[in-house]
């Protein structure tokens, strides 16, 4: 069981049943063409990482929750039932309206929109927009956008807040934009990072500042 609520229960049964569909037809698809039709997919990050983060996201007790990379909502469902257990508020960002038409719809079928306030636009634009600070940040977005979102983000990380990257293993093939945005978090000297083998490789990003009482 995923959800304590029925009605998230059968919702995450919906993206399970989706999520096996498709990798079906992601095998039957000819060579190369799986990058003309990627937005038709879900390209969630997977049970075992979202019932990570919502456990994570519940022990951090965040005051707001950050998603960047809304999508179709699979890992939506399970931060704003996170939200709901902490008394979070969540903010879930994406360009596509489309999609994130298709998520809301979701959420309210399990009982956890109230929870969400879903913002459509550039990410860059809609960081900037915002001038509160952010206790947990999801950032599964196009991975060219890694790093200035991350850029975007850090300003308002709160103390001891956590930014989760995914990703950080697979694709192979966004491992440049990859490097490049864990060499920017290195030089943050106020970060603590940890990469952790969880779906597509999940990285923990923790701000811990020299003057943090708990040092």
């Amino acid at each position: 069981m995923h959800f304590a609520d029925p009605r998230a229960e059968a919702v995450f049964a919906q993206y399970d049943a989706r999520h096996r569909q498709e990798l079906d037809l992601s095998r039957e698809l000819p060579r190369g063409s799986f990058g003309e039709r990627r937005d038709e997919f879900l390209l969630p990050v997977g049970a075992d990482a979202a019932e990570f983060l919502r456990s994570l996201a519940v022990g951090r007790k965040p005051a707001r929750i950050l998603e960047l990379g809304t999508s179709y909502g699979y890992s939506t469902l399970f931060l704003a039932d996170a939200a709901r257990i902490c008394g979070a508020r969540m903010v879930s960002v994406d360009v596509d309206a489309g999609k994130q038409a298709y998520a809301r719809d979701m959420l309210e079928q399990a009982g956890l929109a109230e929870f969400v306030e879903f913002r459509s636009g550039d990410a860059l634009e809609v960081i900037a927009a915002d001038e509160g600070e952010w206790g947990f940040v999801l950032l599964d977005i196009w991975k060219d956008l890694y790093l200035p979102c991350f850029e975007a983000v850090y300003p308002r990380l709160a103390e001891e807040g956590i930014i989760a990257s995914d990703n950080m293993i697979y694709p192979e093939g966004a491992r440049e934009s990859v490097r490049a945005f864990r060499e920017a978090v290195k030089a943050k000297p106020d970060l603590q990072t940890l990469l952790l083998p969880i779906g597509s490789g999940l990285e923990l990003t923790i701000k811990w500042s020299a003057g943090n009482p708990k040092l």
